[in-house]
């Protein structure tokens, strides 16, 4: 067997987690025929199958799982000894991928990037927007190095800085009534028509098991998957949505804010880390500087 470190060994490690061949095309940026050709030819190498297809994707064969750990121990070693090699001179260098919340681009991209910048001059860093679930999903890819998530009520885990916690807002068209209320009690949220997040979601599972616990439910106009979507349907007389976070000086030529009170609900915003790459020092230092920078830019 060739290096293990040779490319097309990274090509079998991806495609193994992800259990498709498009899925890791996409997570590398690769067609899919490269990937392809490159497990062909692996498996030629190997006199052996690696992968057996199957109508959704592919699964590791007896070989395959057998050698899998050992192929992804060595890459990360491997790419730990790179990093090492890198920043014996004590420069971080090499790229960190990040994805934003899009609530908290228009606060942190430009002010991160300039100051990783200004700091690290070596470090390539890549900003991707995404919702908090597309984000969490591109971390335990690997797609993403850190990521900004939403947690519910509370619920980070102990491995998630919390970088700040806001409160639940009910977002209005400009001219409607309640634009120029500062509050709103949470029983008659539930009489308003909504423009909420499709389900499976935290925030609607939330909302829904609250509007149980009043013996409500809650009345949905409308949904949308992303706070984008969401806005500009009630900036439309669509119905009212509910968020966290500050808007922007654009949306609030449009939009207005209340808070929910009785109870005051409570949405943190996080820092999350893939596993599936080393702690370099670039990736180290860039998770520093969001946690030193990031909680004075997104708290009001």
């Amino acid at each position: 067997m060739q290096t293990i470190l040779d490319s097309k060994w990274h090509l079998f490690a991806k495609v193994a987690e992800l259990g498709s061949l498009s899925r890791a095309s996409a997570a590398l940026d690769l067609p899919q025929s490269v990937v392809s050709r490159h497990i062909a030819q692996l498996e030629a190498e190997s006199g052996s199958r690696l992968f057996r297809r199957t109508g959704r994707g592919v699964v590791l064969t007896e070989l395959g799982e057998r050698i899998y750990p050992r192929v992804k121990a060595l890459i990360r070693e491997g790419e730990q000894l790179a990093d090492d090699i890198r920043t014996s001179r004590g420069v971080p260098m090499g790229e960190v991928r990040l994805g934003l919340l899009p609530s908290t681009v228009a606060l942190l991209a430009g002010p991160l990037f300039a100051e990783s910048r200004q700091r690290f001059p070596e470090v390539q860093l890549h900003i991707t927007e995404g919702s908090s679930a597309q984000l969490e999903e591109w971390l335990n890819e690997g797609r993403l190095d850190l990521a900004l998530l939403l947690r519910e009520d509370h619920t980070a885990r102990a491995d998630e800085p919390v970088l700040t916690t806001l409160p639940l807002l009910l977002v209005v068209p400009l001219g409607h009534a309640l634009a120029g209320r500062q509050s709103i009690a949470f029983r008659d949220v539930l009489t308003l028509p909504l423009v909420l997040p499709s389900p499976p979601h935290p925030l609607r599972a939330r909302l829904e098991t609250l509007a149980r616990q009043h013996g409500a439910a809650l009345t949905v106009a409308a949904e949308a998957d992303s706070i984008h979507l969401q806005h500009e349907i009630v900036a439309h007389g669509g119905g009212l949505a509910i968020t966290a976070g500050q808007l922007s000086e654009p949306q609030r030529q449009r939009l207005a804010t209340l808070l929910i009170v009785d109870p005051v609900l409570p949405r943190s915003v996080v820092l999350g880390t893939t596993l599936h790459r080393p702690s370099t020092q670039a990736l180290r230092e860039v998770s520093r500087l969001i946690l030193e920078t990031a909680p004075a830019l997104l708290t009001p």
